[in-house]
């Protein structure tokens, strides 16, 4: 029972910045771990990084550790990723997910998902 928007996609250069947004609908955001995941053409959906409901606790993927980071702001129903560092090999479909309960790093853990923001980085 919730919504999902994301936003903040667009074209930056290797080794540029960008922030992700994810709005979501439902007064029981909260409740909710959240997720981040992404796709390249012809590549299959792959992990990104993962919010406890807390904030408290937070995973990532090895091949962005250390340049991302997951964030929520509960009282604004959003989370977002702060993506440093950008590679090309970045380049990709973005998606936010939402599962309630606890964080999980699975695809098919997750029970709601946005439509997806463009991401290019460009050499």
């Amino acid at each position: 029972q919730v919504q999902l928007v994301e936003s903040g996609g667009g074209l930056v250069q290797a080794g540029g910045s960008l922030r992700l947004s994810c709005a979501a609908s439902g007064r029981t955001f909260s409740s909710y771990a959240m997720g981040w995941f992404r796709q390249a053409p012809g590549k299959e959906r792959e992990f990104v990084a993962a919010i406890q409901w807390s904030g408290s606790i937070t995973f990532y993927a090895d091949s962005v550790k250390g340049r991302f980071t997951i964030s929520r702001d509960n009282a604004k129903n959003t989370v977002y990723l702060q993506m440093n560092s950008l590679k090309p090999d970045d380049t990709a479909v973005y998606y936010c997910a939402a599962r309630y309960g606890s964080a999980r790093l699975e695809e098919d853990e997750y029970d709601y998902w946005g439509q997806g923001t463009q991401v290019t980085v460009s050499s």
